[in-house]
């Protein structure tokens, strides 16, 4: 896999093409259970958290995974919750304006991070209801991790 960081415009039609219908609590566990089956095959030592309107509808933690992975789990949801995009959306929407989101965005980075992981849970004509976030990859990892979850699940 490249290291490379998508652009903005993949990003921006990634969120275009991963959207529900609706999404219920049922959702959430059939997205959460494929999502940590992926990351168990692949050996991924992650935390996995998915919630719609702040309400915790799934959580896993696979081996490996630490109490760090929970803080960023949170620092990337108020991510979402705040911009509405993916944190690698947000991330790279500061780049391509040739800063970043640290020096830029005025928010405090124990509390915000702009790193790949968060994405938002959209439901086509109501826009985001929640939150699915994965930790415990480097950035790109736990996007793309997402990305094919969400692209089984939703195809």
């Amino acid at each position: 896999m490249s290291d490379s960081f998508p652009s903005l415009a993949d990003l921006a039609a990634e969120e275009e093409e991963l959207q529900f219908s609706s999404f219920t609590n049922d959702d959430a566990w059939e997205l959460g259970t494929a999502l940590r089956e992926l990351a168990r095959r692949q050996g991924a030592p992650v935390a996995i958290d998915i919630s719609r309107n702040f309400h915790q509808l799934f959580r896993a933690a696979l081996p490996g995974a630490t109490p760090d992975n929970d803080a960023w789990i949170e620092r990337k949801q108020r991510v979402v919750h705040r911009f509405g995009h993916s944190t690698l959306h947000v991330r790279q929407s500061f780049v391509e304006r040739g800063t970043t989101f640290e020096e830029q965005s005025g928010l405090d980075p124990q509390r915000y991070a702009a790193h790949g992981g968060g994405f938002p849970v959209l439901v086509r004509s109501v826009g985001p209801v929640g939150v699915l976030v994965v930790s415990g990859l480097p950035q790109l990892e736990d996007h793309r991790l997402i990305v094919t979850a969400l692209r089984a699940h939703l195809g």
